[in-house]
């Protein structure tokens, strides 16, 4: 098994995946090998692989947890083992559920970063301001912030895709100051011999010096430098979202709001009020990054179905 993963990793690294992607592909391929070890010989790869995937199912795994292992799976026998492991059917799919994402009021929204200090209060109030998801925020380098267009520009979104968003006006002042704060501590850092930081893709190779430029930081860099696992040299990485979203958690509990929320609640809501306030839906659907409408439709179905919209019957009376 040793074997196959690492010949695993090197090909998740070739097609410059993501490590999160790599850490969760391995794990798949992990379960699914003790998994097949247990199977008759008579089993081919593709029934081998609808089995595992029933198994997930019978454990009431969700669909995009399913859709996740299946995906690692293909991945494994067409890169790892250089096989085509065919159709796949004859599995049960994971239910799936449509749920409605949990909005707050601009009053909420207040609240709760007034209980956020600092750098976990500019992030969440990044997210709220520009719709962001909390990977994409956490990933901003210093040069994707554009002060003189006003636009942040997000590289290899969700489908690899670049986008631009918005910078609240009441955001720039700080986020000045913030990056001005970055830079003192890259040049600390550099002072010390360090001050690198890993770059996407293979740009490392072409552009040798660009690692040690201020204009690669990460605009909300760790506290603490750590070890690279894919190149072993200590570097400053990003924040960690759970860091954010237990502050979140936190900073719910002390506004004493009852809500599910995370930091992904901040974008629903920020779609929400840009419907509410007129925007088109095509304008929203490009800031969140959206590939079909249809996702970005669910929020109309929140405005629609709101308290606000619907008068109940006994207040007719």
């Amino acid at each position: 098994m040793d074997q196959l993963i690492t010949e695993l990793r090197t090909q998740i690294r070739r097609k410059n995946y993501s490590f999160k992607t790599e850490q969760s592909y391995i794990g798949w391929v992990k379960r699914y090998l003790s998994f097949s070890d247990n199977l008759s010989l008579d089993h081919s790869a593709t029934d081998s692989i609808s089995d595992f995937l029933n198994t997930l199912a019978n454990q009431n795994v969700s669909a995009s947890t399913q859709n996740q292992a299946l995906c690692s799976l293909v991945f494994f026998f067409k890169n790892t083992l250089q096989k085509n492991p065919g159709k796949i059917k004859d599995f049960k799919y994971a239910r799936t559920t449509r749920n409605l994402p949990v909005i707050l009021s601009p009053i909420e929204a207040k609240r709760i970063i007034a209980h956020l200090s600092s750098t976990k209060g500019l992030i969440v109030k990044l997210l709220y301001g520009t719709g962001l998801r909390i990977s994409e925020c956490l990933r901003l380098r210093v040069q994707d912030i554009d002060f003189e267009f006003n636009q942040i520009v997000v590289r290899n979104g969700k489908g690899n895709k670049d986008r631009v968003t918005i910078i609240p006006q009441s955001l720039i002042s700080d986020l000045k100051t913030h990056l001005s704060k970055v830079d003192m501590l890259h040049k600390m850092d550099l002072k010390n011999g360090y001050g690198e930081v890993a770059l996407p893709n293979q740009l490392a190779k072409k552009y040798p010096n660009a690692a040690a430029q201020l204009r690669w930081q990460y605009v909300f860099p760790s506290k603490k430098r750590s070890v690279n696992p894919r190149t072993l040299t200590e570097q400053r990485y990003h924040q960690s979202p759970q860091f954010i979203n237990r502050a979140i958690a936190n900073a719910v509990k002390n506004a004493n709001i009852s809500k599910k929320i995370s930091a992904h609640t901040f974008r629903h809501s920020f779609a929400t009020q840009l419907l509410q306030n007129g925007y088109d839906i095509r304008t929203v659907q490009e800031l969140l990054g959206h590939k079909n409408l249809k996702t970005t439709m669910i929020y109309t179905h929140v405005l629609n179905k709101g308290g606000n919209y619907i008068k109940s019957p006994l207040d007719v009376l």
